[in-house]
């Protein structure tokens, strides 16, 4: 019976495929990364920022530079000789744009909006590449639970058929003691990896909130895409543009803006005289200087040079990361053909040393030491099945494809 196992593993081993693949990305982790968004803190600021830079964008579109004002004034000789002479005066005010300025903040301010949804768009990235690290993580912790639990079963069997030899007088009790140790080895390492299991679950339902881990989050690697398309990149390149646009608001900011004020005027003389009213224009134009501008515009200047720094490094390590995880990827394929032929050369010999012990021709030691590395390997084609998805997940994340 033992045989007949080891002799289907060994065939499970060569015939199996890579991973049970999905073509495109994974709709558990595209539902998952949907629900941890919805929860996450980095949304509700996200969400913020948006609205504040939306605001702003309708503050443009007034007529009106600044919002208007309305100035009130009474003077009279009440305390003094009592005539009866009273003016009485209200004024509006009225903020006027200078030329192009009011064009140049809402340029600004639609620049703001843009790097907020491309800002936001970056966070979901960074939490699916979280999601996609711990759907990988328990696929490897689960291939070593079953393979270990796998490992201790086929452990207890061989005890009982070396504790029956051992009535008979064919080994001794110490060969017993040998296979019910390697047993209890294996248990505890199904133990130690159902607990890192417990954690890894723990952590994806915080993230959720009560979404199970997918049995299977595979991905198939994204086609070819420009690194522009990038979520990082086209913060960055929001970024910069935002740093343009401010620039050029500050150039055509030069002074605050002038006013245009309508007054009434309302004059009763006294003395019997007849009330005169009377309405009058008026503009007020500051006058720019240059102490009031050089912050601003070297402010402006400081913060376009580090945009455009910040894009060109961006640029440079995203294309590092791309052609690293696409050698990981060619790594994990070559490690797990390398990994199963290791498996399946070790799980023949097992089957040929378990035939040699019952025959009474190979010793209990070999046979458990054999059987040990048959058991490893096997673990390790499992791990490097989770791997090879890890490293086809962490491509997507790299080239900025989300789930």
């Amino acid at each position: 019976m033992k045989h007949s196992c080891i002799r289907i593993l060994c065939g499970l081993l060569l015939a199996a495929p890579a991973w049970p693949a999905l073509a495109g990305s994974s709709p558990a982790l595209a539902a998952a990364l949907e629900s941890a968004w919805q929860r996450a803190l980095a949304a509700s600021e996200a969400s913020g920022r948006s609205r504040i830079a939306e605001a702003r964008l309708a503050a443009t579109a007034s007529p009106w530079a600044a919002p208007p004002s309305i100035d009130i004034s009474q003077r009279e000789n009440r305390l003094l000789r009592d005539t009866g002479q009273r003016e009485t005066e209200v004024g509006v005010s009225w903020p006027l744009w200078l030329p192009g300025q009011r064009d140049a903040r809402q340029r600004a301010a639609r620049g703001e909006v843009d790097l907020a949804s491309a800002s936001a768009e970056q966070l979901r990235l960074g939490l699916a590449g979280e999601l996609r690290e711990l759907a990988w993580a328990a696929a490897a912790l689960r291939a070593v639970r079953d393979e270990s639990r796998l490992q201790a079963d086929s452990l207890d069997g061989l005890a009982a058929d070396v504790a029956r030899r051992v009535d008979a007088g064919e080994l001794a009790h110490a060969d017993l003691l040998a296979a019910r140790a390697e047993a209890e080895l294996a248990r505890a390492d199904a133990i130690e990896a159902a607990q890192q299991l417990r954690a890894v679950e723990s952590r994806w339902q915080v993230l959720t909130g009560d979404l199970p881990l997918p049995d299977g989050a595979d991905e198939q690697p994204g086609a070819a895409t420009d690194i522009e398309r990038h979520p990082e990149l086209t913060a960055a390149q929001a970024a910069l543009e935002l740093a343009r646009r401010r620039l050029d608001a500050v150039k055509l900011d030069r002074r605050a803006p002038p006013e245009l004020t309508v007054r009434y005027r309302h004059d009763e003389p006294g003395a019997g005289m007849p009330a005169q009213d009377s309405i009058g224009l008026g503009v007020r134009i500051p006058l720019g200087t240059a102490d009031r501008n050089l912050e601003r515009d070297a402010t402006a200047l400081v913060e376009l040079d580090r945009a455009q720094v910040q894009l060109d490094r961006t640029r440079e390590r995203l294309r590092a990361d791309v052609a690293l995880a696409e050698q990981a990827l060619n790594t994990a394929h070559a490690a797990l053909e390398a990994g199963r032929l290791r498996a399946a050369l070790l799980v023949e010999r097992a089957a040929l040393l378990d035939r040699a012990f019952r025959a009474g021709e190979s010793g209990l030691p070999e046979l458990l030491r054999v059987r040990a590395a048959a058991a490893q390997a096997q673990q390790g084609v499992r791990r490097q099945l989770a791997m090879l998805g890890l490293a086809r997940a962490r491509l997507n994340q790299s080239i900025g494809l989300l789930p």
